[in-house]
This record gives structure tokens, sequence and C-alpha cells, in this order.
């Protein structure tokens, strides 16, 4: 239901969404708190426990409606509740705005805008439909197959706090002067939050890269031999296997290379990325309705 609401209507209001919340909770703390990592992890942790509080509620208050309205009602405000925890289609949108841009430069602003935080001013057209590519895969990570396999460990509490997590990381996890200590906490927690959910996704890629009529084989290679190129542990396992499947160089100017042996992206391969992406989507969903069944059957909840 939820990935339908996906597909339509979409996000909520910013008035509603969750995660404009956090962001905006995230930015007062910053703002508010001194430049130390004890400060961070402290205001990370407040953070954490406030999510985690009104996830709990909802669920409750969801669990204590089912009597009055239903088993199928329920599950209706369930989907409504963990929408706003991942995001596709809005992921599509953000990468399609850089192929339909008119020129270089108002793909590489629409890059910038929507997709990545490194400086787009001087990226050749390779460079920015390989952000893009990139961009598509390490979020169908972190957008997607993340909340899912945590709202399937731990329910709405579960993917609201690795959307709290996944969301402290991008606007505090960064090695500049201002954040270097104070986004650390964040940025750790992050990391090991993404350890499985990037390593199932890259998987997912592999396996759907039959599918969309890609290169599963060169998916595989490359996601063992390059997934540990970037500095992040994980960001590397999905990009790596897109990589491989697409048969395409992605890289980062004096951080990583993807792929060395194959060509510079086209605009095409963002198509087909986008494709590749598409079918995963659809089998992790297929997977995490399975892992609930079978939560269901092992402890009856």
């Amino acid at each position: 239901m939820a990935w339908l609401f996906d597909i339509w209507p979409g996000e909520p209001p910013a008035a509603l969404h969750p995660v404009i919340w956090m962001g905006r909770y995230l930015r007062r703390a910053r703002r508010l708190s001194q430049p130390s990592f004890a400060a961070g992890a402290l205001a990370w942790g407040i953070g954490a426990l406030l999510v985690l509080a009104a996830a709990f509620s909802v669920q409750v208050l969801i669990a204590l409606a089912a009597g009055r309205v239903g088993a199928w009602a329920a599950l209706l405000l369930t989907a409504l509740a963990l929408k706003p925890l991942f995001a596709w289609r809005g992921l599509r949108r953000a990468a399609e705005s850089v192929l339909g841009a008119p020129d270089l430069p108002s793909a590489r602003g629409m890059l910038g805008r929507h997709l990545v935080s490194r400086d787009t001013s001087d990226l050749g057209a390779g460079e920015v439909f390989g952000a893009t590519i990139e961009s598509v895969a390490e979020n169908l990570s972190d957008s997607l197959v993340a909340p899912w396999l945590y709202f399937v460990l731990g329910g709405l509490p579960g993917a609201a706090l690795y959307r709290y997590a996944n969301t402290a990381d991008a606007m505090w996890g960064y090695r500049t002067p201002e954040l270097e200590r104070f986004g650390k906490w964040a940025a750790r927690v992050d990391d090991i939050l993404n350890l499985v959910p990037s390593r199932l996704t890259a998987l997912l890629l592999c396996a759907g890269s039959a599918l969309a009529g890609l290169d599963p084989s060169q998916a595989w290679r490359l996601w063992q031999r390059d997934g540990r190129q970037t500095a992040s542990p994980n960001a590397g396992q999905p990009m790596s296997a897109m990589s491989g499947a697409l048969r395409v160089r992605l890289s980062k100017r004096g951080q990583y290379c993807l792929g060395a042996e194959f060509r510079e992206p086209l605009a095409a391969d963002v198509r087909r990325a986008l494709r590749l992406g598409g079918v995963a989507a659809w089998l992790a969903l297929g997977l995490m309705a399975g892992l609930l069944v079978a939560r269901q059957a092992l402890v009856g909840v």
C-alpha cells in the first residue's frame, strides 16, 4: 500500500512531512550546540528519542484504532504513516530533471540542487550523468531499501529512526571545520545502519540487471572489486554494482573511479539506471513482503 502511495499521490505536503520536521530539528540543534563530539552526540540522541516517541505513539494509536475501524483500515493508516519515510518517485524525478535540462550548465544546476552536495560548476557532461547514476544507486539503498528493511525489523519506529539517522548524516556528516567533530556521531551511526542495506541493494541490482537486460556478471564483478573504493564503507556497494551492470565508469575527482575500464556515461545510461533501479525496487518490495510474512509466521506479530 505504501508503495502505491509513493506512485500516487506521492510525498505529503511539507507541513505534514516527518522528514522535513526532522530536518528542522537538526538545523536548530546545530545552531544552538557547541561544535564538539559530545554536543553532536547529545543533540543526535535527543532527536532520536523524539522521533522514536512520535513513531511509537502513531503505531500504538493505529493498533488501538484497529478494533474500531478494522484490520484493513489499520493497514491503510500504517501505509500512510510509512510512505513519507521512503521515496522512489521523488528520486526518479530528480534524476529526470537532470536529463530534462536544456543545456550542460542547467544540468549541473539540477544535479547540485536535487541530488549531490559536491560542487557541480565545472563538471563535464559525463561527470554530470555519472553523478546522477551514482545518486540513483546510492539513494536506492538510503531512501528505499534501508527504510523498508528497518520497517520489517522494527515497524514504524524502526523506519523512522533510520530516516532520522540518514537525514542527520546528510546534514551533519561533513569533514568541515564546523562539522568534523559535531557530526562524527551522526556519520558513524549512519555507517553502521547502512552496512546491511547497502550490500543488500548491491545484490538486488545484480539480480535486477538480468531482468533489465543488462550485465549481471559485470555487476557482480565490479561490486566485488570496486565496492570498497569510496571513503564511505557503504556508498560504493550499490554504485559499483550499477557501474558493472551498465558498463560505465563512475568517478569523483581525486576520490574514486569505479569501472575504470569502461566508458563515460551518456544520457541514455541514466535512463537505463532508472530502469534497473525500478526493477531492483520491485525485487526489494517482494523480498520485504516475504520477510514480513515470515516474521508473522515465526512470532505472530
